[in-house]
């Protein structure tokens, strides 16, 4: 029989080494690397059978793909694209008590209000708690099948038997068990062979499988990289614990779009669905402060209205310090040289904050005109029109360029009572005409030296201390 041997594999990023070391020479984590013992397979001695030939079809199929089981909650539909398509596998992952068990439980609740047949594994948490669970999300009366197990060949066992099964969710991986392998539950090499055996039973059993997966400190999802590949979409479920609402953030989807969002609000009863996030990220907005400004953002099919609030405070002395919650660092510092050297804004000696209030964080470059008005707002202290939405990517050069989606963005500012919008200027030639909602007052605007300007016509230049 073969020798066992031994290997040390980091628990973040899955990289091998032949000693143990306190940091990872891959990734840069300290205390991840753990030591992991490795039983041969046995087999025949001599060379390995060959393989048998694969058969190969045509790309188009005689028979139509099954329709997605819809679950019956919008915003998670939304961010699905559609719904649950048979045999994908889903990979939700999100801080601790951010919600993701809450949201997983009434996903199963309502597919099983549908006739449909839905099992739930919990290794983390007992029958009981689920069921306390249950009672004070007013779904109890739902037929979830309920299991307490980690060891994935029982449960796939018990899968096995059933063949009519919709969806099957695990909360959560890293407390799943193969007994072949001698790790404990959550490493490297557990998680991926217990991924593995699962996605394979999703696949033959054509059922939708859901994995709930921990994440890193820095907010990655834990475990080997590999994981990610291995399923067909990624969710990652943000927010706050400030703040009473939750983001649904599509990462990956092989069937459906990427980067969608679904907005969900916490209350007592769980999970409430936000049919209208832009007005609740706008309705604690306040008019006539300066250093504020509200952005028309898009975030996947979905236009958003947000606010940008921006803060400077005087530091004549040392460096200054950039702060920023929401929105990419580095950008913000790009932008502010942008101002400084091609609007004459000097903030060499403030210190600036930067926030997307309500937590939401904001990813698309076409936020830049909405923080350079908010910026200029607060350093000649003059407040934006509360009526007024800006959207635009500025450019090293300082001029202001198109962004996508324009019409949708005007649409939903309309929408919600804005009655101006400041956006970038569109070319003479190659543009199709804007189809603008009526009572919707276009200010367009080519350089970013014109948005500054309008806060402060005779201090162009002016240096801010």
């Amino acid at each position: 029989m073969a020798k066992a041997a031994s290997r040390f594999v980091c628990q973040s990023c899955g990289a091998v080494t032949l000693k143990w070391s306190g940091r990872c020479e891959t990734c840069g984590e300290w205390n991840t690397i753990e030591e992991e013992t490795i039983i041969p397979r046995p087999g025949p001695a001599g060379k390995a059978a060959p393989g048998r030939s694969v058969t190969f079809v045509g790309l188009a199929g005689s028979a139509e793909p099954p329709p997605r089981a819809a679950i019956g909650i919008a915003e998670l539909d939304r961010v699905l694209g559609g719904g649950l398509v048979p045999s994908s596998v889903v990979l939700v992952g999100g801080d601790p008590g951010i919600g993701k068990s809450t949201l997983l439980l009434q996903a199963a609740a309502c597919l099983a209000r549908s006739g449909r047949r839905v099992r739930y594994v919990t290794g983390e948490e007992s029958i009981d708690q689920i069921r306390l669970r249950a009672r004070r999300l007013g779904v109890a009366d739902s037929a979830i099948e309920l299991a307490a197990a980690i060891n994935v060949r029982d449960i796939a066992a018990s899968l096995e038997q059933a063949k009519d099964t919709t969806l099957v969710v695990i909360d959560s991986i890293q407390t799943m068990w193969v007994d072949a392998i001698e790790s404990a539950p959550g490493t490297v090499a557990q998680v991926r062979a217990s991924s593995f055996e699962l996605i394979r039973l999703a696949k033959s059993g054509n059922f939708s499988l859901v994995l709930v997966g921990h994440v890193t400190k820095d907010g990655a999802l834990a475990g080997p990289r590999v994981l990610e590949h291995m399923v067909d979409a990624v969710l990652y479920f943000e927010g706050d614990r400030g703040h009473q609402f939750r983001i649904l953030r599509a990462v990956k989807n092989r069937f459906g779009a990427t980067d969608e969002i679904g907005v969900f609000e916490m209350t007592d009863l769980g999970l409430a669905e936000v049919a209208n996030p832009s007005a609740l990220f706008l309705a604690e907005r306040r008019g006539n402060i300066a250093g504020s400004a509200v952005f028309a953002g898009l975030e996947g099919t979905r236009p958003v209205l947000m606010e940008v609030q921006a803060l400077l405070a005087p530091n004549p002395g040392g460096s200054p310090r950039r702060s920023v919650i929401g929105w990419d660092g580095g950008r913000l510092s790009m932008l502010l040289a942008v101002l400084e050297t091609r609007a004459g804004l000097r903030l060499n000696q403030t210190d600036v904050y930067l926030n997307i209030a309500g937590g939401l964080r904001v990813s698309e470059p076409a936020a830049d005109l909405a923080v350079a008005a908010a910026i200029a707002s607060a350093a000649f202290e003059t407040p934006t029109s509360p009526g007024m939405v800006y959207f635009g990517e500025v450019g090293l050069s300082g001029e202001v360029r198109q962004v996508a989606q324009a019409e949708a963005r005007l649409k939903e500012a309309a929408k919600l009572g804005f009655d101006a919008a400041t956006l970038p200027r569109r070319l003479a030639h190659g543009n199709r005409k804007l189809a603008a909602p009526d009572g919707l007052h276009l200010e367009e605007i080519g350089h970013i030296a014109d948005l500054v300007v309008r806060f402060a016509p005779e201090s162009r230049g002016k240096k801010v201390s």
